[in-house]
């Protein structure tokens, strides 16, 4: 039986930062970063939207920088149909997090490869060991 996970990635401090984009560039770097994926990985990653949102929803501790939202690849089955995979990037909350462009573009990175790893069926704990 396939579940459906929600995991989040969130930092517990806020850092006020000035460094902001216009989303096009934003989602360009998302982009960029999903093309620089070894071929292995991104052969692999099926049925999952991508989106950007502004900022997360109210009501969750930290700055929330990313969301995986749905069924991880490791629980899925080719008997039970199951929507679409969404892994949400927050835009002003990684801005918030960064001091510059440089730091957004390693944050994009890191929240990204962060839910993929949530979609392939990895846990909060077998994240942090990587």
């Amino acid at each position: 039986m396939t579940g459906l996970a929600s995991w989040a990635l969130a930092m517990s401090c806020c850092v006020e930062s000035e460094c902001t984009m216009d989303r096009r560039e934003f989602e360009k770097l998302v982009v960029q970063t999903l093309e620089r994926l070894p071929r292995k990985f991104r052969e692999r990653i099926r049925n999952v939207a991508i989106i950007v949102e502004d900022s997360s929803p109210c009501g969750r501790e930290g700055v929330l920088l990313g969301l995986f939202h749905g069924v991880p690849e490791t629980e899925r089955s080719i008997f039970q149909a199951s929507a679409p995979s969404r892994i949400i990037l927050y835009q002003k909350n990684i801005e918030r997090v960064c001091k510059n462009q440089e730091e957004v573009r390693r944050e994009i990175r890191k929240t990204l490869l962060h839910e993929l790893g949530h979609y392939f069926g990895l846990t909060e704990g077998e994240l942090r060991l990587l």
